[in-house]
């Protein structure tokens, strides 16, 4: 009698208690959730490597008088030609721009070779390196700088780039977690059809959004990892597509106890054994595959690896604790109207993944052959893509910094408007400013600041920026001044650096994903084949909805360029996501071959039984990734709907026919060398386990 009534006050309080310290947590970790977007670092050289050439220009340039240079152009343009007055405006307006702001120099027009256009550098040392002195000097320029009458006034040059591009990435975080919200809550109401129901793993993932922001702010400052505003968003999704994925999972194992269960509390207890080590399974192999992106070069990679890791087990962890409680509190009219009874038997209904499997599995040869080669033939389109992305084509809606970039270019081809910077040690200044004037494919070169044993030089390429040829003089620039000491740096050669870590990053990246999954994959499925089959098709997954994007991106959309890194972080996600959901399906149909099922039978079951929550899931999990194409950046664009489209075609092709026929071809071969793949009769069990 007495342990009955203890496991009664159990039951009442633990609930309570699980929710009494989620709150606590809630707020001590608060107030350093709001402070995650204070640490974001969205500059070029913040994602290179500490031993990059134009890493190592940025740090020396902190160190000359006055710190960190901004650097602007205003461009002043009339369609014609420029009047006299339009030139005398000029002048006003670079006084009054040169007697707000302390500049590094008095700025001097240089007017096109048609007269149509008239350039102003201008450099200020003034807001050193804090974002908010540098974006209100920038705002300061643009608001002095201004052409009335038909006279084009545009401030561009690096400092402005920089200026716009922080702004995207303000805004992002906001947009990204309301639109991302917006999406899961309509999903959740249509998958639960249940006016109350979708709040509670929506409210959860909120909170599990909060421990995620506090965590990640919490390591940048304690282990100076790198956050940017790119890893941010992505945690965004991450924390709200895994979590919405493990609570349908647990949500719906919870419905089918509660048929079994008096009591909600016996019937989650039951919900958590069953399906626990398959969301415990799932979450580590992502949180793996992220882990090894610690392996990268780049700063921005190697800093999204932890933040994203982060993100998944502030998921795993709400919901598995803080999701129950609320739900057992709730009791059963949570589900209202479509509530379960206890001991009534779910409405039979014909199983649409029952049917797919079915026609699958009459002609699983034909079936896995003809989706193999679509799989191929998508990814045929991977040589569609375009070269990597140049920065002036970065934005979706194309800020003023860009399109004075462009006026530049189509204005001064003799020369680019964009500086190379090259740091010389100051006892060799001369020979490297010598050497620079001398290198094919320099336009000019001047030497500027000096201190700390270090001068700047400023060299100007005959190419236009990012383009091949300014890619060669780049080069030559390296390779004729890397014995006198000096280092090239700039917008354009970081851009260089960029795509040479990231061509580095993938070759290291990408077998110790694979490796790092595979290992968890033998120890939970006791075999090697099933894993082997899991990550070929992931793999395959991942290559064509690469493919899709390069038969979607320019001849649709109309980007001119792929972000360097969409390769090996869609590569990453979709591996480590698209594992998830074959997680599910194989674990499923081990334990249906464990309780004597024959192997067709066992693959048809595993379908039938998981197929409409993976399906949810993965629908979910890619409309929060498809939220990225919302936004003004195309590398998010483009990683956003590569990984969206891999997740669909992993839930509703790979996962329903291509794992499923291969299940059936390779029958107890699928569980090679483990016992199973041995046992010609139903291996004996103590205890049969739970389904999932």
């Amino acid at each position: 009698m007495g342990d009955a009534r203890t496991h009664v006050r159990r039951r009442r309080l633990v609930p309570w208690a699980v929710v009494g310290l989620w709150l606590a947590a809630l707020v001590l970790v608060g107030p350093l959730a709001g402070k995650f977007s204070e640490v974001q670092q969205n500059r070029a050289v913040d994602y290179l490597p500490d031993s990059a050439d134009s890493t190592q220009v940025a740090r020396i340039q902190d160190e000359l008088p006055g710190g960190e240079s901004t650097d602007l152009v205003l461009v002043y343009h009339r369609d014609g030609g420029l009047t006299a007055a339009d030139r005398q405006t000029a002048a006003a307006q670079v006084a009054e721009v040169e007697g707000a702001y302390d500049l590094t120099d008095t700025p001097r027009g240089v007017p096109s070779a048609d007269g149509g256009t008239l350039m102003y550098p201008v450099s200020s040392t003034e807001p050193g390196q804090d974002e908010e002195a540098r974006n209100a000097f920038v705002d300061g320029v643009r608001g002095i700088a201004d052409g009335t009458g038909g006279l084009s006034v545009e401030v561009g040059g690096p400092g402005a780039l920089g200026t716009d591009m922080g702004k995207v990435f303000e805004t992002i975080d906001g947009t990204l977690l309301l639109a991302t919200l917006g999406v899961v809550t309509v999903l959740l109401v249509l998958i639960y059809r249940s006016p109350f129901l979708w709040l509670v793993p929506l409210a959860v993932a909120g909170v599990a959004a909060a421990l995620a922001m506090a965590a990640g702010y919490g390591m940048h400052e304690l282990l100076d990892v790198t956050i940017t505003g790119q890893s941010g968003g992505i945690m965004t999704v991450l924390v709200l597509g895994a979590g919405t994925d493990y609570a349908l999972l647990l949500v719906s194992r919870y419905r089918e106890e509660l048929r079994r269960h008096e009591r909600p509390y016996d019937a989650m207890r039951a919900a958590l054994r069953g399906c626990g080590p398959a969301i415990l399974a799932s979450s580590g192999t992502v949180a793996a595959g992220l882990l090894c992106l610690l392996a990268a070069d780049l700063n921005s990679s190697s800093g999204m690896g932890p933040v994203g890791m982060v993100g998944v087990l502030a998921a795993l962890v709400a919901m598995t604790t803080l999701l129950p409680a609320i739900l057992v509190l709730l009791g059963r009219r949570v589900f209202w109207p479509l509530i379960p009874a206890f001991g009534s038997a779910p409405k039979a209904r014909r199983s649409l993944f029952a049917a797919m499997g079915t026609s699958a599995a009459r002609r699983p040869a034909a079936v896995l052959a003809g989706g193999a080669a679509l799989l191929g033939a998508l990814a045929l389109g991977t040589l569609n893509l375009s070269g990597d992305l140049k920065q002036e084509d970065s934005f979706t809606d194309r800020p003023e910094s860009i399109t004075a970039m462009e006026t530049l270019a189509e204005e001064y081809p003799e020369r680019s408007s964009s500086p190379l910077t090259v740091m010389a040690p100051t006892d060799r200044a001369d020979a490297v400013l010598r050497k620079a004037r001398t290198t094919e494919g320099v336009a000019d070169a001047t030497a500027g600041r000096s201190g700390a044993g270090w001068t700047e030089i400023s060299v100007f390429a005959t190419a236009a920026p990012e383009t091949a040829g300014e890619t060669r003089t780049i080069e030559a620039l390296r390779d004729g001044l890397d014995d006198h000491g000096a280092h090239v740096g700039g917008l354009s050669a970081q851009q260089l650096d960029l795509a040479d870590s990231e061509s580095r990053d993938r070759k290291v990246i990408v077998p110790l994903v694979l490796a790092a999954v595979f290992v968890i994959l033998v120890v939970l499925l006791r075999s090697l084949v099933a894993p082997l089959l899991l990550l070929a098709a992931v793999v395959a997954v991942w290559g064509a909805a690469l493919g899709i994007g390069g038969l979607v991106f320019e001849p649709l959309l109309g980007f001119t360029g792929t972000d360097p890194g969409l390769g090996l972080l869609s590569f990453v996600f979709l591996v480590a996501l698209g594992v998830d959901y074959g997680i599910f399906l194989m674990h499923r149909m081990r334990e249906e071959s464990l309780n004597g099922a024959e192997p067709e039978a066992a693959a048809l079951t595993a379908l039938r039984t998981t197929g409409g929550v993976i399906a949810s899931a993965g629908v979910v999990l890619a409309a929060t990734f498809a939220v990225l194409t919302t936004l003004p950046l195309v590398p998010l664009v483009e990683l956003g709907f590569v990984i969206a489209v891999g997740v669909l075609l992993d839930t509703f092709l790979v996962r329903t026919y291509l794992v499923t026929t291969a299940s059936v071809l390779l029958r107890r071969r699928m569980w090679w060398p483990g016992r199973l793949s041995r046992a010609a009769e139903p291996v004996p069990r103590e205890r049969q386990p739970e389904p999932v």
